[in-house]
């Protein structure tokens, strides 16, 4: 994946400041894909279907060994939008499909308020493919095992915008130990692709006053792919 255009850069520092004023921050951007050839495996396959024929049977890390399911991801894959949550929780785990159960139907009924679904223009996937156990947060070995599985399928996705949901996506693909307020209102740089933090779907249940503000995130996450 190239870097991005000085017009979409623009387009963004425009949104951006129409939405949250004069005041902008922007995080240093991590190396692109194709500057850091450690994360262009030349090995993996062009798209996503043999990637995953190639992959769903790892075990670089212990979790393929308590895994029920591999969990790849879903969607679009022309789609302008790739959504990130941390790991498979037992329903993904047990279904091996991303955000299913509760936490899932909300965010459905998100991505319909902006006019997109799981098939339509939307990826959703984990940093993880496998449930750590009791839905602990990854581990910095479980990571660097994944995560360049991530970074090829944004890489053949090529998506216009990559959210991660929640704190610890957030600070996973971030390499950052902030809270989830200091990384969201914030457009950071994930390996050359734009990226936003916000509310994971499952705080949201638990806290429904945070829909106002994830609200507030996905009119400017909209208004970023739409353009």
């Amino acid at each position: 994946m190239g870097p991005v255009s000085a017009d979409a850069i623009n387009r963004y520092l425009k949104q951006t400041r129409e939405l949250f004023g004069d005041e902008l921050f922007l995080d240093k951007p991590q190396a692109s894909l194709k500057e850091d050839p450690q994360q262009m495996n030349p090995d993996f396959p062009s798209d996503l279907n043999n990637f995953y024929k190639q992959i769903h049977q790892c075990h670089n890390c212990a979790l393929g060994d308590s895994r029920t399911e591999f969990v790849f991801g879903v969607g679009d894959p022309e789609a302008s939008l790739v959504l990130v949550g941390e790991a498979p929780g037992e329903k993904e785990d047990l279904k091996g499909e991303p955000f299913v159960g509760r936490a899932g139907q909300l965010l459905d009924k998100i991505l319909a308020a902006i006019n997109r679904s799981r098939q339509k223009d939307v990826y959703i996937c984990n940093v993880l493919k496998c449930r750590p156990p009791s839905n602990r947060d990854p581990l910095a070995d479980e990571v660097s095992e994944c995560e360049p599985y991530l970074i090829h399928q944004i890489n053949l996705i090529q998506p216009k915008l990559i959210v991660a949901l929640g704190r610890v996506a957030g600070k996973t693909l971030l390499n950052v130990d902030k809270p989830l307020k200091s990384m969201r209102g914030i457009l950071h740089d994930y390996h050359g692709t734009p990226l936003i933090v916000t509310y994971h779907p499952a705080a949201l249940l638990r806290n429904p006053n945070w829909k106002p503000e994830t609200w507030k995130d996905f009119k400017w996450i909209r208004s970023i792919i739409d353009a």
